[in-house]
């Protein structure tokens, strides 16, 4: 039986999709016979995708690693639980473990898929869950996003990291050095650890997106003349993908903090709802982040528009002053014309006041015009 936060397939399609994944799944492991295999590197071997693998009891490891083949026995016969850390696998690595342990091959599928959203599943006794770790390049203002799905069998804890993330390094380090003091113990004390610090993670992107929201706004409203759209636009989109990876990861967490999830200690319900507040804090704080950067947008777009609308009225006026002085110079241009076609019947040419008169008339026709534009704004 699985529960899911979505609703439930009828048993059939449900039947028939774990089918399909498992078929998948085998037909990943090996290329078509008709193929002919291409030159290619050596493949790396199952140890090379594991990162590590020990067993843990009573809150501390077990000295040694655990190698793969024994991992099964190890789990069956301790009293804690076996935790093998996979990195990066590809469906082939990924069937050996999954055929050791009875891994459900739906969340096996999702398990190498690194674009699923944040979820919790229950499959039997088998609890599964993908969580989405982020880091913030603040250079280039990019929400670098990863994926991390755990599966919490009754003696083991499977974990499948795709993307750099250090999350599932550090809980291990953590366990390892036995200098952490969790409130929560065996199989859980992973998924807690591992979900707590991602979303200690998300706050600490927040705040570096606040840093440089903030430095947009300054500098959309400081009149610096710059267009911000761009990099407004861009960090939007880094915080659409944020929220991709944050809010789905409410209602898991809202299960686990309830204590309704078999297989997890109820205990440790308490500790799971400190971290979902923690979360919907940081859910609001990314719509908050989202809602400012409209505005900004809206702001920075409309100083643009004003900008763009001053400059045509300098390109207008400018344009009527250059009207005007053309207006005065064809006074004197159209006269002088005149007088330049030389006919002989003028008889301006030969009265001895007649350069004078043209004189006179040029420049008081100059001075009319020039003040006339003066008076109506165009000088």
């Amino acid at each position: 039986m699985v529960t899911d936060d979505r609703a439930e397939p009828a048993p059939g399609r449900r039947a028939a999709r774990a089918l399909r994944a498992a078929a998948r799944l085998r037909g990943s492991m090996a290329a078509p016979a008709s193929t002919p295999s291409p030159p290619v590197t050596p493949a790396r071997g199952l140890d090379d995708a594991i990162g590590d693998c020990g067993v843990y009891e009573d809150g501390r490891r077990r000295p040694g690693r655990v190698p793969l083949d024994t991992a099964g026995d190890a789990a069956r016969s301790t009293p804690g639980f076996v935790w093998i850390g996979l990195q990066q696998p590809t469906a082939a690595e990924i069937a050996a473990v999954a055929e050791e342990f009875g891994l459900p091959p739906l969340a096996v599928e999702d398990a190498v898929k690194a674009h699923q959203r944040p979820k919790l599943e229950v499959y039997d006794d088998v609890v599964f869950v993908v969580l989405k770790p982020v880091r913030y390049v603040d250079h280039e203002e990019v929400v670098d996003v990863s994926q991390v799905a755990l599966f919490l069998g009754p003696n083991y804890v499977i974990t499948v990291r795709q993307g750099d993330s250090t999350v599932l390094g550090r809980v291990r380090a953590e366990l390892d050095s036995g200098a952490a003091e969790l409130p929560v113990s065996g199989r859980a004390a992973v998924l807690y650890r591992a979900a707590d610090l991602v979303v200690d993670e998300y706050e600490e992107v927040v705040d570096l997106i606040a840093d440089d929201v903030e430095d947009i706004e300054t500098g959309v409203f400081s009149g610096d003349h710059l267009d911000h759209s761009e990099r407004i636009y861009k960090l939007k989109r880094e915080v659409t993908e944020f929220r991709r990876a944050v809010l789905p990861l409410a209602t898991p967490l809202l299960r686990l903090a309830e204590g309704s999830v078999q297989g997890v200690d109820p205990g440790s319900a308490p500790y799971f709802r400190d971290v979902h507040d923690h979360l919907l804090r940081t859910a609001d704080a990314i719509e908050g982040h989202d809602r400012l950067l409209t505005d900004v947008l809206q702001a920075d777009l409309a100083q643009v528009g004003v900008r763009q609308s001053r400059i045509a009225v300098r390109q207008n006026e400018d344009m009527r002053k250059i009207s005007a002085w053309a207006a005065i110079a064809l006074v004197p241009t159209a006269i002088a014309g005149i007088y330049g076609m030389n006919f002989d019947n003028m008889p301006e040419l030969t009265w001895k006041y007649g350069y004078f008169m043209v004189l006179g008339l040029i420049l008081t026709a100059c001075v009319v015009l020039h003040r006339l534009f003066r008076r109506n704004g165009w000088l």
